[in-house]
Parts: structure tokens; C-alpha cells; sequence
């Protein structure tokens, strides 16, 4: 590893610290280092606070001057709620700056890197482009798309089952790994179940962080008819978080009025063969800065939501259990593919132990004869 890989990943593990709080910014890690030795940190802590770069000069003060500096995400040159990095890198003297990547951003897209050229300052990009990339893959979909990151998290047994025969599923997996989906909910903009899980699990879904505390993400509820219990534990719980139901214009007028009263928000949707169009929610999800949905529905808003192209990654926690039985609900419902050649197959994949649970991390890719643009409805 030669030492500017090596100041970078000091810098994109600064940036890791801002997960779940930078959203819709990007996550960003900054290091100043002269004669070797790191004289500045910094990382991006929330939407309107300091950028990383001007944290770590801020640090570095006068020691900044003909120092590097290292970050994982291309400086911006425009003002926003923060004046531009660019400007404050030229200011403080840095003489080389090293990135990772250029910001997919419009607004900056290579407009950083020119002025610091401009201003005499040598340029290294690229430095472990693709872990930067990974990292700040939420950022990258929604900046670049106007739509949320789909991240589809499920649990099975060891033989694929998510329930009993007679729909229990409390619980398939340990403490440790309920504990990382309460993280990954609190990391999230908004949390998406179906339906069919809400009349079987009747769940909160809030964020309950181990030693208390937690944010809650925007509960969306996708029902096509309405047919959410007014005594549902989602809508009659402590939590500030909004809840957001996603109908079809056959859901009944009184029941929609009911569920106003209750504080339920109301999002009518084209209905796709009755259901909701999923492709329609992910665009007005976006609209309203959804950047990273995580989706703990059943196997048919699964299988729907994959079906349709809208899934960007699958986090799928496996237990040392066996249910068996041929009426045992399955992560993935749906019709299915009929031949192998049109499954869909799971690139650069990871895998993580929580006790005796394995998670298996995955992005899934659809063969190119599946139409991914036919939308989807659940």
C-alpha cells in the first residue's frame, strides 16, 4: 500500500462516521498531512455543518499551509448553506490534493477539480475510487437518478422459510442481528412494508438503538385498498416519524378520511393491475428526499420491487433454523422465473456473522433479457 492509498483510508473512515446523519449529503472524510504526519481531520457531521475540508484546515490552522490534503469526495466549488471548499483549500495554502472520486453532484462535477488546478494546485484522483464509490452509493443513486437507493433486508431459516406455516416469525434471527437492522433503520430515510406484514406482524417500525435513542425513518405502508387497521401499532405509537400510505384509487373515501384523522398521509398512486405502481412511489419518494429506503416487506413487495428493477442491493440474514413445510412463506414470492438462465444473480457479495446468524450482502443483477423497465405493482 503506498502512503496516499494510506492517508485514504484514514479519510473514508473519517467520513463513515457521518452515516445516518449527513443524508441528503454525502458522506466525506478529510486529512491534511505534512512532512507525513497527519497535522488535520475532519468529516461531514450534518446538512449544514462544516464540509470535511474545511473542518480539517480548520484543525491543520497554519500547518495547512504546503500540506495535503487528502478526501474521499471531489471539493465543491459552489455556495450552498456552506461557502466552497475550493475556495478555502487555495486559501489555507494546501499544495496537493489527493480524492478519491469526482462528485456525480451537476453542481460540482469536475468544477472543484478545476479550480484547484486553476489555482496551481497538483491533482491526484482516483485513489481508491471504487471502495469511495461503494461508500457513498446511496449519495450516488439519488444525486444522480432523483430516486431512492433500495436496500431489500430480509431473514430466512436455513431452508429459505421467513415464517411458520402458520405466519410466526418472532424471532428467526439473534439479538446481534436485530441489533444491526435497528442501525440500518436509523441509517435510513424511510422504512417499506407491505400490507400483508402489517395484519401479520402488526409491527412499529421505529429504530430502537441498543442503550435507547434511535431516529425513526418515514414509515411507508404499501396498500393498495387501505385496508390498515386504525388500531395498527405503526399509527398509534409514540413516534414523531410520519407515516405515509401508498394507495391505489380503489381504496374507499371514508376509510382514506379515517386514516387522516389518525395522521396517516395519504399518497394516491396509479394502480398497475389493481396494485400500486411501484415505479411511481419510488419517483415521488424521491421528490420528497427519500435517498436510502429500506424495504422489510414480505416475499410478494419483494419479488415485486425485484421484478421491476427497483431493488440496488439485498442484505439477506440466514438463521440455523429449519421450518420446512410447502405453505412456509419464502423471502421472494411472486410467479418466479421459469428457467435458471433468468434468475437473478447476486454480484460482489459479502458475507458477516452475527453470532450464529450469516448475512449475506449482495447486489442483484438481472440477466439482460429480463425487461427492467416494465415498472411493477404491488
Amino acid at each position: 500500500m503506498d502512503i496516499d492509498e494510506r492517508f485514504m483510508w484514514i479519510a473514508l473512515d473519517l467520513a463513515r462516521r457521518g452515516r445516518g446523519s449527513t443524508s441528503p449529503n454525502p458522506m466525506v472524510g478529510a486529512v491534511v498531512v505534512r512532512d507525513g504526519k497527519i497535522v488535520g481531520t475532519g468529516y461531514h457531521q450534518a446538512p449544514g455543518g462544516p464540509h470535511a475540508e474545511v473542518a480539517a484546515l480548520r484543525q491543520a490552522g497554519e500547518k495547512a499551509r504546503g500540506a495535503v490534503l487528502y478526501v474521499n469526495l471531489e471539493p465543491c466549488a459552489h455556495r450552498g448553506r456552506t461557502g466552497p471548499c475550493a475556495d478555502a483549500i487555495i486559501r489555507a495554502g494546501i499544495s496537493r490534493v489527493v480524492a478519491a472520486m469526482e462528485d456525480p453532484n451537476p453542481l460540482v462535477a469536475g468544477k472543484g477539480f478545476r479550480k484547484l488546478a486553476e489555482a496551481g494546485i497538483e491533482l491526484k484522483r482516483g485513489v481508491l475510487e471504487e471502495k469511495a464509490l461503494r461508500l457513498n452509493e446511496v449519495y450516488v443513486k439519488f444525486i444522480t437518478t432523483g430516486r431512492p437507493f433500495v436496500i431489500v433486508k430480509t431473514a430466512v431459516t436455513a431452508d429459505g422459510k421467513t415464517a411458520t406455516r402458520t405466519g410466526r416469525s418472532r424471532w428467526i434471527t439473534g439479538e446481534k442481528a436485530r441489533a444491526f437492522v435497528h442501525r440500518l433503520r436509523h441509517n435510513s430515510d424511510a422504512i417499506a412494508v407491505g400490507i400483508d406484514t402489517v395484519l401479520r406482524d402488526d409491527p412499529l417500525l421505529t429504530a430502537r438503538l441498543e442503550g435507547g435513542g434511535g431516529r425513526d425513518p418515514l414509515r411507508v405502508i404499501v396498500d393498495s385498498r387501505a385496508r390498515l387497521p386504525l388500531d395498527a401499532r405503526v399509527i398509534n405509537s409514540a413516534s414523531r416519524a410520519a407515516t405515509l400510505l401508498a394507495v391505489t384509487p380503489a381504496a374507499p373515501a371514508d376509510k382514506l378520511r379515517a386514516l387522516e384523522e389518525k395522521g396517516v398521509e395519504i399518497l394516491l398512486l396509479p394502480g398497475r393491475e389493481g396494485r400500486v405502481d411501484l415505479d411511481a412511489l419510488m419517483r415521488k419518494l424521491g421528490e420528497r428526499g427519500v435517498c436510502q429506503l429500506m424495504v422489510e416487506g414480505g416475499g410478494n413487495l419483494n419479488y415485486s420491487l425485484l421484478e421491476a428493477g427497483l431493488v440496488d442491493k439485498l442484505m439477506l440474514f440466514m438463521a440455523p433454523l429449519i421450518i420446512g413445510g410447502r405453505e412456509s412463506p419464502t423471502s421472494f414470492e411472486g410467479a418466479g422465473v421459469a428457467r435458471l438462465e433468468e434468475a437473478w444473480r447476486l454480484k460482489d457479495m459479502e458475507i458477516k456473522q452475527y453470532d450464529g446468524d450469516l448475512l449475506l450482502i449482495g447486489y442483484p443483477l438481472a440477466p439482460e433479457k429480463r425487461n427492467a423497465e416494465k415498472g411493477g405493482g404491488f
